[in-house]
């Protein structure tokens, strides 16, 4: 049916006009005098996307799961021993990463529809006498189960322990949508990707490292170091100070990234978090209020502003209300993955979107439910939604302004 396409998947995003645009660019000498112009300031706004001063960004021509390599391969040798617990889908896969490079990964499990546990990171540092663990991995939002970990409650837990280890952050679905403070929380290596809170095409693996991170490559690079070469921060780090790559960048999502971060910074970073969180609370009201359905997040200290996991009857499959929703009303859910398959479906409220397009998913979602058989009251999600957005405009308003 004609119409624009509703993608409300947790990423790629829509991407804004005027970022098209600016990624319309004829191309251009990637190492003449004039091209510092655009990347030297490149690495200036991703410090203030990822709230440093004194961090260090990377701009790798990859995706989150490459910037996920160059943070591990950078900074520890081949056999350090890393924590990580797992809660979902990419936790699961920055872990086998780590082992496929050869990391020793202590795994702490936690419930799917929860996240990383404060105090279980505590206790494991706190018995680490010897401090073999190098690294703790965390991912600060969960897309394959709507859930945001406390990121400040984990630095605080690795803080108490008195313990030395680095603090890694995967923020790929939460930079640039979801608050992260690099310095304040003590993060080590921060990652993200371009198509998600950037509202830029899938393509930059973004990373920035601490000074401590630095001084940690710089003994691992003595001290059998892990094998790298697209991904070595020294080849970065020895032509992005004069404004230039190792290699040749890709010169489009290069402008698309100034673009992007101008629309960031234009509405205020601030005022973006609390939009987020805004949009999402308009999608749970429909979820839990309008269709009296449950969330895979268990509780609401673990809800996530840029994507809710919407668990379907027992008896339904959530892969069914997904093609449903493609085939018949032009609007793309994301699915359930590994142990959640089938159980749940995903509306994704990320990047370059309103109330209205909101609106649009969850009465698209209900639609869908009702076609395959799920009994929710017509109009029930869209009218929760519309009566969350109405009554909580002031209190959004108040808190973007201040």
């Amino acid at each position: 049916m004609p119409g624009r396409h509703f993608l409300h998947i947790p990423g790629p995003t829509n991407i804004p006009d005027r970022i098209l645009n600016a990624m319309r660019v004829a191309m251009e000498d990637h190492r003449s005098a004039a091209f510092p112009d655009l990347a030297l300031p490149l690495f200036d706004g991703l410090k203030k996307l990822f709230k440093t001063s004194s961090g260090t960004p990377f701009i790798f021509p990859a995706t989150g799961t490459g910037a996920w390599e160059a943070v591990l391969v950078n900074t520890l040798s081949a056999g350090d021993r890393v924590l990580s617990p797992r809660f979902g889908q990419f936790s699961h896969l920055w872990i086998d990463l780590a082992r496929r490079h050869g990391l020793d990964v202590v795994i702490q499990q936690e419930a799917w529809g929860t996240g990383a546990a404060p105090e279980h990171i505590h206790d494991a540092l706190k018995a680490d006498t010897a401090h073999a663990i190098k690294a703790v991995m965390v991912v600060q939002n969960e897309t394959a189960t709507g859930v945001t970990s406390d990121i400040a409650a984990v630095r605080r837990a690795i803080d108490t322990a008195s313990h030395p280890a680095m603090l890694f952050v995967d923020g790929v679905s939460s930079i640039g949508s979801i608050d992260f403070r690099m310095d304040e929380w003590g993060v080590d290596g921060a990652i993200t990707g371009s198509q998600k809170g950037l509202m830029l095409p899938a393509g930059l693996g973004l990373c920035c490292v601490s000074v401590k991170a630095l001084e940690a490559q710089k003994n691992a690079r003595a001290n059998n170091p892990l094998r790298r070469c697209f991904f070595d921060f020294d080849d970065m780090l020895k032509t992005n100070k004069d404004g230039y790559f190792p290699y040749t960048p890709s010169l489009p999502m290069l402008y698309g990234l100034r673009e992007a971060l101008a629309v960031l910074f234009e509405e205020g970073l601030e005022r973006v978090f609390a939009r987020h969180h805004f949009l999402a609370g308009g999608v749970r009201a429909a979820v839990l209020d309008g269709w009296g359905l449950q969330l895979c997040a268990q509780a609401p200290k673990w809800y996530s502003d840029t994507v809710s996991a919407v668990m379907v009857p027992d008896g339904f499959n959530g892969g069914d209300v997904i093609k449903r929703a493609f085939t018949r009303y032009n609007l793309a859910l994301g699915a359930g993955l590994s142990e959640v398959a089938g159980k749940l479906f995903r509306i994704g409220h990320l990047g370059d979107l309103n109330e209205l397009m909101c609106l649009g998913a969850i009465t698209g979602s209900e639609m869908a439910m009702r076609d395959i058989g799920i009994d929710v009251e017509p109009g029930s999600g869209a009218a929760a939604a519309e009566e969350f957005y109405r009554k909580a405009d002031a209190q959004y308003m108040a808190k973007a302004a201040a």
